[in-house]
């Protein structure tokens, strides 16, 4: 139970992500996600880009491990994987750019991501 608890961390954390470009652009990783979903259906072509598809990929595949009866190990650092592309650059940007809003919202899928390992690391599951 612990395991889909953190797995659903997983899945929820990386959306509070905050991003900012240029002068009057920010969004939140949630309103990204729900236009992603939407172009997919209208305009498939338009959201080809790796920073997408990982993402996206990494949600389904934690969203699938909620269903199993113990989620699997390999599934889950997959879809951590997945997600930590988009979420650990952010925090790079944050800390490159001095940027405390990037910054502190990638710090809650990065705090879900270390007892996602250490829950992992401890129990030794398959």
């Amino acid at each position: 139970m612990k395991s889909k608890i953190l797995n659903l961390c997983l899945i929820v954390t990386p959306l509070v992500g905050y991003l900012e470009w240029g002068t009057h652009n920010k969004q939140f990783l949630f309103e990204v996600e729900a236009e992603v979903l939407i172009k997919l259906f209208t305009h498939p072509g338009s959201i080809i880009h790796p920073f997408i598809i990982f993402p996206l990929f990494g949600q389904l595949i934690l969203i699938m491990t909620l269903f199993q009866k113990r989620p699997a190990k390999i599934l889950s650092y997959i879809g951590l994987g997945c997600n930590g592309l988009l979420l650990f650059f952010m925090f790079v940007i944050g800390l490159v750019s001095f940027n405390l809003k990037i910054l502190m919202s990638t710090l809650p899928f990065i705090l879900s991501s270390m007892l996602v390992v250490k829950n992992y690391r401890k129990n030794k599951m398959v």
